[in-house]
């Protein structure tokens, strides 16, 4: 079945209450089970494996992807053949949906992994016992689902903002649950295909596997231009084009992530990409602004201006509606009449503000107990940490839910530069500090991306924020020790062409830096943060004006300045690709439609879940052999 949504329309003019009245008569579900055992189990499972996953990706770019579609699929596929062998019962709409939020969970709770805590143990030359990482992350993430609480009725009730990849989640379960067993296992089998394709190209272009098989001569390279520079090195104004990381990938894996985005996310990223890596880096390095031609160091410089643009149109666009933030904090700090309490006709579903309450001041004190027992932060710059929270979510949700992209890094970055101020010198603090803003924020947008599925199939979010608490448990087991075992106790594989971890990397460059005082950064860096704030703010107003019709997105736009430009390019090639499709594809009948149109989401899915997969066994067969 369709499911049911506002109109554009509607979504700009109805009242956050007539929103609610509408989703509790035509989308709620009422006591449909949702968060049993076969469904926790199954959450804990596939979420386990898949958070491997995520930890590829990240030791890869630094970033983190969704496994939510991944985990549906699997899971309906699984019940589905364990019902025909007379086993169990196929799993239904509303368990899955739970599942996903666990098995989502748990593969997002991998970022301090490729960030804080590898930059950390960078900086102090010691690795951080196993045990303290695992309670690090697990507190910081739980602080995150608490973060979350009071903005779910804002970003997903009112703005109805897309969440992409949690969207997609909603599409394919309620299309796998409401069409024939031969149509949902179809979608098993474009999954199926696409993750073995990706995972067929992982392995060939890693040498080390095809020296094993015996196979060399049978290797792709990494980067399709590596043929080019067999006879020729590209250059603009003297600069390599490979050293500003301009290269096509041969992976499949970030192509298959932008074809989770929209257009207009994918035009944006290229836009941010080309300006940066094509017009202001080739010209800083020359001037000798920019010290060398790497990612590192163009990045230092670049992503200023990319976290103030982000900064600045996620914050426009949250206050650009005031009379709702006021109307949802306000009500917080006032008793409610008896007459109010009856017109909120959610206060049974939606998740209590009283939990949000009590927990952050709580799970925020163990936060800053194990930052100063763990990591030498004193007391009161931890305190000072939580506050800036907040303000960090608001800016991971807008990202979150435009693009499916926490920028966590980013964000950390702001945390970095404040502690430059008020803890200047101090280089452990500035960057746990970071991991608690950028982490906890992260989580956050990730809870109300698992909660995004569930609000378009009627299903409680009381029983989606349990499953992210299961699933970050779940994935701290499985993702920690494997990380550590990738590591080997070896520190200078964290810098090494197969541990590249360049979030952490750009963590600590940033930490140096700031440690010395702002008066370090370069003036063309300040002005950058201006332009960037400023054009952030322009974006979103002129959006605003054309009711979303405006091409470019601040965030999209920003985010570019703190990717490769390969990586942007591979995304924007997926988003522009899947557009095209979309346009060019039009016999819904056809076998190329089924597989592009009504799949496109299943077959992204499986190109990131092949390649990540196969990608975290070759690191560990490297490190193991």
């Amino acid at each position: 079945m369709a499911i049911k949504q506002l109109t554009p329309e509607q979504i700009r003019t109805w009242s956050l209450e007539q929103k609610d009245r509408w989703w509790k008569k035509e989308v709620f579900k009422g006591d449909m089970p949702q968060l049993t055992l076969r469904s926790a189990a199954t959450g804990v499972i596939l979420g386990g494996i898949l958070s491997l996953t995520n930890l590829y990706v990240g030791i890869r770019t630094g970033w983190t992807l969704g496994v939510g579609i991944t985990s549906v699929i699997l899971a309906f596929a699984l019940f589905k053949i364990m019902s025909k062998f007379n086993i169990h019962s196929e799993i239904t709409l509303l368990e899955n949906n739970a599942m996903q939020s666990i098995a989502t969970a748990a593969g997002y709770m991998t970022g301090p992994l490729v960030s804080s805590i590898a930059a950390y143990m960078l900086i102090t030359g010691e690795i951080v016992p196993m045990y303290q990482t695992i309670l690090w992350i697990i507190f910081l993430s739980i602080l995150g689902v608490l973060f979350a609480f009071p903005l779910k009725r804002r970003f997903i009730n009112d703005e109805q903002m897309p969440f992409p990849e949690g969207r997609a989640a909603g599409v394919v379960m309620d299309s796998l649950h409401s069409e024939s067993g031969a149509a949902g296992m179809f979608k098993a089998k474009v999954l199926f295909v696409g993750a073995t394709v990706s995972a067929f190209v992982e392995m060939i272009r890693n040498e080390h596997f095809m020296s094993i098989i015996r196979l060399p001569f049978l290797k792709i390279p990494a980067y399709w231009d590596d043929f080019i520079y067999r006879f020729a090195t590209p250059t603009l104004m003297g600069t390599p084009l490979r050293d500003l990381t301009i290269r096509a990938d041969t992976s499949i894996v970030m192509v298959a992530a932008g074809g989770l985005m929209g257009l207009k996310t994918g035009v944006s990223l290229l836009l941010g990409a080309t300006v940066n890596y094509f017009i202001l880096a080739p010209q800083l390095i020359h001037k000798g602004i920019i010290q060398d031609a790497s990612f590192k160091s163009i990045t230092m410089w670049a992503l200023w201006g990319g976290v103030s643009m982000m900064t600045t149109a996620s914050l426009y666009s949250f206050f650009s509606k005031p009379k709702v933030i006021i109307d949802a904090f306000v009500g917080l700090f006032r008793k409610r009449s008896a007459e109010e309490t009856d017109g909120d006709i959610l206060r049974d579903i939606e998740l209590p503000m009283n939990v949000f309450l009590i927990g952050i001041p709580a799970i925020g004190a163990i936060c800053v107990t194990l930052a100063h027992v763990f990591f030498g932060v004193s007391i009161l710059m931890g305190i000072i940490a939580v506050p800036l929270v907040f303000v960090f979510t608001l800016i991971a949700v807008n990202s979150t839910g435009l693009t499916s992209i926490t920028p966590t890094g980013a964000l950390g970055k702001l945390t970095q530069l404040t502690y430059s101020v008020i803890a200047p010198g101090n280089i452990t603090t500035n960057i746990m500090t970071a991991g608690i803003t950028g982490e906890v924020a992260g989580n956050a947008s990730n809870l109300l991306m698992d909660i995004k599925p569930g609000y378009m199939l009627g299903a409680k979010p009381r029983h989606q924020a349990i499953g992210h608490v299961i699933g970050i448990l779940a994935g701290s087991v499985v993702a920690v020790p494997v990380f550590y075992t990738i590591l080997n106790n070896d520190l200078s594989l964290l810098t090494s062409e197969k541990m590249p971890m360049p979030s952490a990397q750009i963590w600590r460059a940033v930490a140096e830096v700031l440690t010395q005082g702002l008066g370090f950064l370069h003036s063309s860096a300040q002005i950058a943060i201006v332009v960037g704030g400023v054009l952030g703010i322009l974006f979103e107003i002129v959006s605003l004006l054309t009711k979303g019709r405006f091409p470019i997105s601040g965030v999209g736009m920003g985010l570019a300045f703190i990717l490769p430009f390969s990586d942007s390019l591979a995304m924007a090639t997926g988003a522009i690709l899947f557009g095209v499709l979309k346009i060019r594809l039009k016999n819904p009948n056809s076998r190329f439609y089924r597989i592009f149109i009504d799949n496109h989401e299943t077959v992204c899915a499986g190109g990131i879940a092949g390649g990540a997969l196969i990608g975290i066994v070759l690191i560990l067969l490297e490190t193991l052999t």
